[in-house]
């Protein structure tokens, strides 16, 4: 893991990126962070905080923080969202804040079809701490580490701000999505200019069938989700099953991993639990990922005629 984190350090250092961003298994637990546009279409305001660690058996694993609240407002026509997000990578080698601001204009196509287009504004950091690198320049065989590495250190840090963009169109069962972010291509380097942040693309498509007519109400929802960053692309397909307060679900995130969600909807609390057990060539001796959301949907008030809530898992 230290060789990759140098290894990581260098493509910078280059003006190469292969990073990408920081991924979450319970994709509609961070709405937000999948997509601007889902700010104000829940039917409440809402608040979730999602935790994910990352490949905990071995050194330097990866570790992300995200805290999210959206709303309507019908004197803006739509919705707002804050986000907040924090990305450790290499046990904090590198570590990545980002903290959003989000606007979303709603509109009703048809009585049964309604559109969000959203424009996210971000401030964004990333932090390197040089003294958990190491070289081979300090290395004598059979001693150790004697000396101190020539290598010259860097700023540490670089500060950039970023702007996203994405679409969702939903009728009562069915919804759609896309949305592109680093539209600025932001420099991210921390030695010179010119390592910038790739684009990039993300979509999403699913639905909420109902099973039944009943009081207590079966949801079955199918879902695909692509994402495509520079060289990175990744497919997701999974399913929920929903029976009143609780929900099951399974993904496999196509050549990486299968995923299990367990979760809990009652009096407005969101309780989710996922883990992904890795199936590339990492195996999953890497401890896989452990995930956990938490979240929170308010009362309701009473919303204008004509507004169309948008009807998604929850995690």
């Amino acid at each position: 893991m230290k060789k990759l984190i140098i290894l990581i350090f260098f493509a910078m250092m280059t003006g190469i990126s292969f990073a990408q961003d920081p991924l979450f298994s319970q994709y509609y637990a961070a709405p937000l962070y999948l997509n601007p546009a889902f700010a104000g279409t829940d039917s409440s305001a809402r608040i979730s905080f999602n935790y994910r660690n990352q490949w905990p058996a071995i050194l330097g694993q990866f570790t992300t923080y995200d805290l999210e609240y959206s709303q309507y407002l019908e004197a803006i026509h739509g919705g707002f969202g804050l986000m907040a997000w924090k990305d450790n990578a290499g046990s904090g080698t590198i570590s990545t804040t980002n903290i959003s601001g989000i606007y979303s204009y709603l509109m009703n196509v048809t009585n049964d079809f309604s559109l969000s287009i959203g424009v996210q504004g971000a401030y964004m950091q990333k932090n390197l701490d040089w003294n958990k690198l190491t070289f081979n320049t300090p290395v004598t065989p059979g001693i150790g580490f004697i000396y101190t590495t020539q290598e010259v250190t860097p700023k540490g840090e670089s500060r950039f701000f970023d702007l996203s963009a994405g679409i969702v169109g939903y009728t009562k069962e069915f919804y759609f999505g896309a949305s592109v972010d680093h539209i600025t291509q932001p420099s991210e380097g921390f030695i010179s200019q010119g390592n910038n942040l790739p684009i990039k693309f993300m979509g999403n498509l699913g639905a909420m069938i109902p099973l039944n007519n009943s009081s207590i109400p079966i949801y079955l929802s199918p879902n695909i989700i692509f994402i495509q960053q520079q060289n990175f692309q990744q497919i997701s397909m999974g399913v929920y099953i929903q029976r009143s307060w609780l929900v099951a679900g399974m993904w496999y995130r196509i050549n990486d991993a299968i995923i299990t969600t367990i979760g809990l909807q009652r009096w407005g609390m969101i309780l989710g639990y996922s883990y992904d057990i890795t199936v590339n060539k990492l195996s999953n001796a890497t401890g896989g990922a452990h995930e956990l959301s938490l979240g929170y949907r308010f009362h309701s008030k009473a919303k204008k005629e004509g507004f169309h809530s948008i009807n998604t898992p929850s995690f």
